[in-house]
């Protein structure tokens, strides 16, 4: 199943109508674009993602284990009560991390369910990220802005990118496209 996702120019990929860019510039460290795919809920397009990586992997575990700085980049493609998006995040943290991780989590937990409490919904087109930038800890930016200080814990940033990287994610088929095991065909292939 091919999911809706095309190469295009110059390397760009597009994945339900958003375009990721091949790599991408984080404080100053080059990432490439190591997959990307659509969430989806039932029938229905949730959001779009693209997970960039200083180097590519291939399983969940290399993905957040990787070093350096990292991003994941996701665009909604449907209207969302964000409140609800920040506690589905967070019961896909409990069902992926060990308990003594997600206690270790939990104040970053907080602040994220703050930041899309504040947010209250998020429109299609409307982004979010999620940084870990070492040395500092995990940045969450809705549409291209911070939203709060970053969560220092690095637990945190494990049990959340688990949500879509870990042994029970929320979308085994957007944690295979994420990891690059995604089919992907030239833009303009009916085939």
């Amino acid at each position: 199943m091919l999911l809706g996702l095309y190469v295009v120019g110059a390397g760009a990929t597009e994945v339900a109508g958003v375009r990721f860019e091949p790599d991408i510039q984080l404080r100053g460290t080059k990432l490439v674009l190591n997959g990307a795919g659509v969430r989806y809920k039932a029938i229905f397009k949730v959001y779009a993602a693209g997970l960039y990586l200083p180097v590519r992997v291939s399983s969940g575990e290399a993905a957040v284990a990787a070093t350096g700085p990292r991003r994941l980049n996701i665009v909604m493609l449907r209207e969302i009560d964000a409140n609800e998006l920040g506690k589905l995040f967070t019961r896909g943290m409990e069902q992926n991390a060990g308990r003594d991780e997600f206690a270790k989590s939990i104040p970053g937990t907080i602040k994220m369910g703050e930041i899309f409490a504040a947010k209250k919904r998020l429109m299609p087109g409307e982004s979010f990220q999620i940084d870990w930038l070492p040395g500092e800890g995990t940045v969450i930016s809705v549409n291209g802005k911070a939203a709060a200080e970053p969560i220092r814990e690095p637990e945190f940033y494990t049990a959340l990118m688990k949500i879509w990287l870990g042994e029970h994610p929320a979308d085994v088929r957007l944690k295979d496209a994420l990891l690059g095991k995604e089919a992907v065909r030239p833009r303009g292939d009916t085939n």
